[in-house]
């Protein structure tokens, strides 16, 4: 059989509280929307020329807490003590229950977080004031009050003993403290209309002359002056000797752009003569040209040959333009016979097939290892025939010295 939720009900605890922040006005007032309020902030009934004593506002504020009770008891889940209920009660009542019902303080109770509740009441402490939207004094005052009673737990607060809980700072709740300076607004509870006073207002910051320094700057210079004398590094005594020798510096060389110096540098390269551009007709240069129309004072002259080889006469420019030119190759490798790996793969073969024949039938280990001797025969004339099949033969071309003997090979290869 499941329970039913307890309902609870104001105490006097909110009733004050709400009658120290709402204020007793006795003449009714006209509100700036065109209403009008008497009381302890009643607005449903009061009209125009309307006075009431203040044991009839008190009823009046206790009939308007009727709905604002019965909100907070309707859409609250989670079990609540008397405080708690009463300062929730006073909260709703200056926000609004619509306000109350779409705020986070309402959910966090539903999700059990009962303190971040109480810390989200002080976020409704903003009001609209000269077309802005500013923090009031008085708000978070009435937010502080609040939020006290609602964490005051019945049966006493749990002991937390500053030896053994040093408080530190939560960087995390930037939302609990406002960014904005709280402005303090008065309302005056007499007259015919409701208007606020600002009860004082902040100067502007003065600007520091340029050639004076702020109270801060020099308070910080003070305490960085002072900081240095106490922290002063020790200086390390020098030792008595000799002067010490100047330390080596590197410098950079010094470097002269002038026209002498570049030319003493980088003398100019005499420009070459003027040559004809080639021609199309021109004969195509050749090994053999370059040699005939080198100058021969570039060259060295040659020294003359005694003995027996100055008997070879040495080619002349005009013997090296008769004569072709010749070629020089490498001359061609021996061609190795094919009887050498026709020998080794048929010894291979037999001494293969032999021992396999034996050692199958003998089960004898020196058969095996004929056959296996075999195979190695077998591979190494495998090797040197396609070493054989693999070599290049030297074109029968360049054997030749002259145009002639070229010519007669040629015509004995078409023959």
């Amino acid at each position: 059989m499941s329970t039913m939720k307890p309902r609870h009900r104001i105490s006097r605890a909110a009733i004050d509280l709400i009658k120290r922040f709402e204020g007793y006005r006795r003449k009714s007032a006209q509100l700036p929307g065109g209403g009008w309020t008497i009381g302890y902030g009643h607005t449903l009934t009061a009209r125009e020329g309307v006075e009431v004593s203040e044991s009839d506002a008190e009823a009046l504020l206790l009939y308007d807490l009727i709905a604002v009770a019965h909100a907070v008891n309707e859409h609250v889940f989670a079990p609540l003590t008397q405080n708690q209920f009463d300062a929730l009660v006073a909260f709703a009542f200056n926000i609004g229950v619509e306000n109350f019902q779409r705020s986070s303080v309402l959910r966090r109770l539903n999700e059990g977080q009962l303190l971040q509740a109480a810390c989200a009441m002080e976020l409704w402490r903003k009001a609209d004031f000269d077309g802005e939207r500013i923090v009031v004094d008085a708000l978070v005052r009435r937010r502080s009050v609040e939020k006290t009673l609602f964490l005051t737990p019945p049966g006493g607060f749990v002991p937390a003993p500053t030896p053994i809980l040093p408080p530190n700072v939560d960087m995390d709740s930037q939302g609990v403290v406002p960014r904005q300076v709280p402005t303090a607004l008065t309302v005056p509870l007499d007259g015919e209309h409701t208007f606020i006073e600002r009860d004082e207002v902040l100067p502007p910051p003065v600007e520091p002359d340029e050639g004076e320094a702020s109270p801060a700057l020099s308070a910080a210079e003070a305490v960085t002056s002072r900081l240095s004398t106490i922290f002063a590094e020790p200086q390390a005594a020098e030792p008595p000797g000799p002067e010490a020798q100047d330390a080596l510096v590197l410098t950079p060389p010094e470097e002269d752009f002038s026209r002498e110096a570049l030319n003493r540098v980088a003398p100019e390269t005499p420009e070459p003569a003027n040559e004809p551009e080639p021609s199309l007709f021109d004969p195509p240069l050749t090994v053999a040209n370059d040699l005939v129309e080198a100058p021969a004072a570039s060259e060295p002259e040659p020294e003359p040959v005694t003995g027996p080889e100055a008997a070879v006469e040495a080619p002349t420019a005009e013997t090296a333009a008769d004569e072709p030119m010749v070629l020089l190759r490498e001359p061609a490798r021996a061609k190795p016979s094919l009887l050498v790996p026709a020998v080794l793969a048929v010894a291979g073969i037999g001494i293969f097939s032999g021992g396999v024949l034996s050692g199958v039938n003998n089960m004898n280990t020196l058969a095996w290892i004929a056959g296996v001797i075999g195979i190695g025969l077998f591979a190494v004339a495998v090797y040197q025939l396609l070493d054989r099949l693999g070599q290049v033969e030297p074109d029968e071309a360049f054997a030749y010295e002259t145009d002639d003997e070229i010519d007669a090979a040629e015509d004995d290869r078409d023959q």
